[in-house]
């Protein structure tokens, strides 16, 4: 499993996507760009909240099982427990105007991904993703 660790900062979110191109070299641009923009959601939230009004880490791994066909992609931090799969799903039948601030991005991330999860250990916030190839 490739990892990388970055100050959750919004401005290493290019640094973040350089890593899972490179570690997605030679699939199809359209996992890519799934991928890319469920990975640009969830980074972003943990740059935005986890840590509030100081700097900490995150840290990024990427596996690739050929044998079972899968991407696992997983996101930690240290930094306020959140489980965002607890948050009520948004309702995209409303219109913008009339819809909720916020939960779009874990939406769109529980449809795109094949599964999600969530866990909090030792002061470790942990999402997981999973995609079928």
């Amino acid at each position: 499993m490739a990892t990388i660790e970055v100050d959750a900062l919004p401005e290493n979110l290019e640094t973040v996507n350089d890593f899972l191109a490179e570690q997605l070299m030679g699939h199809p641009m359209k996992l890519l760009m799934q991928l890319n923009l469920v990975v640009e959601e969830i980074f972003i939230n943990i740059a935005n909240y986890a840590y509030k009004d100081k700097v900490g880490k995150t840290r990024i791994s990427c596996d690739m099982d050929s044998e079972n066909h899968l991407i696992t992609i997983v996101f930690e931090d240290e930094g306020i427990p959140f489980n965002p799969l607890e948050r009520e799903d948004p309702d995209v039948t409303a219109s913008a105007e009339e819809r909720e601030i916020g939960g779009l991005g874990i939406f769109l991330t529980k449809k795109m991904m094949d599964d999600v999860r969530y866990e909090n250990k030792n002061g470790t916030n942990r999402l997981t993703i999973i995609k079928k190839l």
